[in-house]
């Protein structure tokens, strides 16, 4: 994109501020890695392995949560809903991660649901050998895959997982939150 894409706007909102606003329906706590949060409801903290990617941004969540459990996003993911979240958090138990699989059958580990503890332990003996991929962490704990036909019943659904990478990405995203905005009368 060549800008820091968690500051983009979708109306007058950040993506970050999009994805907070969503999270608060479900949590009382957000915190933002990597970066200083624009609302003062939002706890930061810091990367503990910087510039390590997707797995270090994960591993530093991990390592700020204080609770049993963490629901990761990235920042680019700005269409997520509570209703994919408390669907993912229902699947906790006895697993270790929560992965929703998208319809096009790729994971998206960083819209996910991770046991802290055994997810902390094993994904910093990955950094430390060299890894960098959440889906590295994700073969190597006890993970429930959620495959997108158990998600698509959830208003919403087909925009879950649109990925803002590119500005044509980020173009379809405004479209797609404008025409849920007329739908839902929000």
């Amino acid at each position: 994109m060549g800008v820091d894409k968690s500051q983009l706007l979708i109306g007058n909102k950040s993506l970050t501020q999009h994805i907070a606003n969503t999270l608060f329906n479900v949590s009382t706590s957000v915190t933002i890695v990597g970066r200083q949060p624009e609302d003062a409801r939002i706890k930061s903290a810091m990367d503990v392995y910087p510039l390590w990617g997707a797995l270090g941004g994960l591993h530093g969540a991990l390592h700020a949560c204080k609770g049993e459990w963490v629901f990761v996003v990235a920042c680019d993911l700005p269409l997520i809903t509570s209703e994919l979240i408390t669907r993912l958090a229902s699947e906790r138990n006895d697993n270790e991660a929560i992965v929703p699989i998208q319809q096009d059958g790729r994971p998206q580990p960083l819209c996910a649901f991770y046991r802290v503890d055994p997810c902390l332990e094993r994904a910093t003996e990955l950094i430390e050998k060299g890894f960098r991929r959440p889906l590295d962490l994700l073969e190597n704990v006890k993970t429930r895959w959620v495959a997108f036909s158990e998600l698509e019943e959830l208003p919403e659904s087909q925009n879950f997982f649109v990925n803002i990478n590119t500005p044509e990405d980020y173009y379809e995203a405004i479209q797609k939150s404008a025409v849920h905005k007329n739908l839902s009368g929000y």
